[in-house]
């Protein structure tokens, strides 16, 4: 009785980055959250009298069917919200089968399960990114109707996916966050990681960029993320079906600012970052991976997206969700930066990475 007191909500990707406080949060707001992965919510989350792990793999239509079900048996026919966070991401820039099944395909297995159960869904929000728009001049800001361009795979499935939910289902209340990339206050976000471990190590690669260094792309603090995506649930119901919505700092550093603190904080004083020609830049790139064995970050791929700038304009995400970000990625550099510095076994971890 309990769970039907409360709104029902079912988030997927619940065990991930943004799916644990999303699901915390959710539930701190009033709902009854169902978390949708393969990987169990930890204890701490799944003592939480209103949050709920299920298992589930978006890829299995039976998977599928089962957790949807259970959700329906313990929660009845009705769901505010379905916040659907379950995506493939791989930033090597090959394109893999994984892209299709797990996030198109899976995103269509489980509207097709909502509608064959036939509950009703009040809203249907999809985590797409800002990186489906193609970037923008320095000075400018992306608008939500501006063009779309994916130049990678990654971007390209979530195009195809927000396309797939339009055409599909075009009476569903969706909402589509296009979001930046989420950072932590020890890192996270794979790029910006990249750029403090290569000044850290001091490696010469990180003297050089092979693109314009006046250029930033927009990042949001997975605080104000989580923040957003509550946002929408909660104004659900005063949110237009097939809206989508830009979410992160309108106006991001420059990667030369972003060197520059990095290395001040480091060690006293500006990282001298200098050009060098994208031809050099990609043989180079080239030559590094195949030595690693596949395993270098900066691909070739890389570099013909380094002149790459967004900023957003995040007047909708004013308008419709009354959020602005409350961080700053230049304030929350020395924290990261400290972390590092503090314990860099554990900031090497924590970011995945190998020391």
């Amino acid at each position: 009785m309990a769970e039907r007191e409360r709104p029902a909500v079912i988030v997927t990707g619940s065990a991930g980055l943004i799916g644990k406080p999303v699901c915390q949060r959710l539930e701190q707001l009033g709902y009854e959250v169902f978390g949708l992965d393969r990987i169990a919510l930890p204890d701490w989350l799944q003592s939480h009298a209103h949050l709920h792990s299920i298992d589930c793999d978006v890829t299995d239509d039976a998977s599928v069917q089962n957790a949807v079900r259970q959700v329906r048996e313990r929660a009845g026919e009705r769901l505010a919200s379905v916040v659907h966070l379950a995506a493939y991401y791989d930033f090597s820039g090959e394109d893999s089968e994984l892209y299709e099944q797990v996030t198109i395909e899976g995103t269509q297995r489980l509207l097709k399960t909502l509608r064959d159960l036939q509950i009703e869904t009040e809203q249907f929000l999809f985590t797409s990114t800002m990186l489906v728009h193609a970037p923008c001049d320095v000075g400018q800001h992306i608008h939500e109707e501006d063009p779309l361009l994916a130049k990678w795979p990654y971007p390209a499935s979530k195009i195809e996916t927000e396309r797939l939910i339009r055409e599909s289902q075009p009476s569903l209340r969706s909402v589509f966050l296009r979001i930046g990339g989420i950072y932590t206050d020890y890192g996270q976000q794979p790029t910006l990681v990249q750029q403090i471990k290569r000044i850290h190590e001091k490696d010469f690669q990180g003297h050089f960029f092979p693109g314009n260094t006046d250029a930033g792309q927009s990042a949001v603090h997975i605080d104000d993320a989580v923040d957003a995506i509550a946002r929408a649930v909660e104004r659900r119901k005063a949110i237009e079906p097939q809206t989508a919505i830009l979410v992160g700092e309108p106006d991001p550093p420059s990667y030369s600012e972003l060197q520059d603190a990095i290395g001040q904080q480091m060690y006293g004083k500006e990282w001298v970052t200098l050009y060098v020609p994208k031809s050099v830049a990609k043989v180079g790139a080239a030559v590094s991976d195949k030595l690693s064995g596949g395993e270098s970050f900066i691909k070739p791929f890389m570099i013909s997206m380094a002149d790459d700038h967004y900023a957003l304009d995040v007047g909708r995400a004013q308008k419709l969700l009354g959020w602005e970000p409350q961080h700053q990625l230049m304030d929350t550099m020395p924290t990261m930066v400290e972390s590092l510095q503090k314990n860099p076994d554990e900031w090497y971890r924590r970011n995945g990475l190998e020391r």
